[in-house]
């Protein structure tokens, strides 16, 4: 009877499929969110989140273990400095995946994966029109010769020499 094995293949071997996650998985522990395919993000899911999991012991064994399906220190110190503190109370789901529109050049199904505790409202962004940049660059001079220390100094000096002509 044929049985349906959960693993996605990805159209990798075996060695490249697993070389294949654990840089997506050091790169999200690195970044805290990466862009790649809706396939590759949700087997990259399973793997990251087994991987806090066993993170959340704590010890040194769990650091050895996890060692070994990622290879990269400052994946591993970040793991176990930082996400661990912020995920300690839950009880699962440190991941997010949240679909995109399809990749321009082959349509391919695109995802961010996102560790959940790390996610932060994005910031409208103003339109970029010419009106707009002028306005930006205007205000921008102006801000940094109002804060400039020579427009400070220069300021009183000027008074004073404008109240010195008028007597």
């Amino acid at each position: 009877m044929r049985k349906v094995k959960s693993a996605r293949k990805l159209g990798r071997t075996a060695a490249h499929r697993k070389a294949t996650l654990a840089g997506l998985s050091t790169q999200l522990l690195l970044h805290k969110r990466i862009e790649t395919t809706e396939a590759k993000a949700k087997e990259t899911r399973k793997y990251v989140e087994k991987i806090i999991t066993k993170a959340k012991g704590g010890t040194i064994h769990a650091q050895r273990i996890i060692f070994r399906k990622i290879r990269d220190k400052a994946a591993i110190r970040e793991l176990f400095e930082d996400i661990i503190g912020k995920v300690a109370d839950r009880n699962g789901g440190y991941t997010r995946v949240v679909k995109l529109a399809p990749r321009y050049g082959d349509a391919a199904k695109m995802a961010v994966l996102e560790l959940v505790d790390y996610t932060e409202a994005p910031a409208a962004e103003p339109k970029k029109g010419k009106q707009d940049r002028s306005k930006r660059l205007r205000g921008s001079k102006k801000a940094t010769a109002e804060s400039s220390p020579k427009s400070e100094a220069a300021a009183p000096a000027e008074n004073e020499a404008a109240a010195g002509e008028e007597k």
